[in-house]
């Protein structure tokens, strides 16, 4: 999982809005169209991180289609402190 999360935060492009997404659900599930207007980002961006997230054992949904609630995957629970961890040593250059 440690690999994963510094790809997915620490080496793309879309690392900060993954890392914030990640936050998010972290204190409840949301749908993408809450996501979007919680965190003020387009809704089509919203949909794509949450697949590159889901893709990665990240999030997980419940639900069809544009209902669907994401939460965080039981794997993710588990470490996400190693997410704070790796958002804490490069999370200081987006604020």
């Amino acid at each position: 999982m440690e690999r994963v999360l510094w790809w997915l935060i620490a080496g793309t492009k879309g690392g900060v809005n993954r890392a914030r997404m990640i936050n998010a659900l972290r204190d409840r599930p949301y749908n993408a169209n809450q996501l979007s207007e919680v965190l003020e980002l387009d809704y089509k961006t919203i949909r794509y991180h949450l697949k590159v997230l889901s893709e990665n054992g990240v999030v997980t949904s419940t639900g069809n289609g544009y209902g669907a609630m994401y939460f965080l995957s039981p794997a993710m629970d588990a470490n996400y402190a190693l997410f704070e961890k790796i958002w804490e040593k490069i999370g200081n250059k987006f604020k």
